[in-house]
């Protein structure tokens, strides 16, 4: 560079330059508490999804317990109905004696 350029060139005062100097310091540090907010936001997303995963395989596990509560309901009902009946005509003959 020529002493012409480089006389053109400003200085920068040392008040300015520690002011921006503060800056980058400060950009510095709050970009790694966002990194670290960052990291544990994912930490926390990723416990919650195993969290919720688990919750879905208990769900679908409730779920087919239910069907087979209903369906032996239903199969019981119908025993019950059967027998009743029988009763009845059992106590329909016995009547008519």
């Amino acid at each position: 560079m020529s002493l012409k350029a480089a006389a053109e060139i400003e200085p920068i005062a040392s008040d300015d330059f520690h002011a921006l100097e503060q800056k980058v310091y400060r950009t510095v540090e709050l970009l790694k508490a966002a990194r670290e907010g960052q990291a544990a936001a994912e930490r926390e997303a990723r416990r919650l999804r195993e969290h919720v995963g688990g919750r879905h395989d208990e769900l679908d596990g409730l779920r087919r317990e239910v069907i087979l509560l209903r369906r032996e309901r239903e199969e019981i009902r119908g025993r019950v109905e059967k027998m009743l009946k029988q009763i009845d005509a059992l106590t329909a003959d016995e009547s008519e004696r």
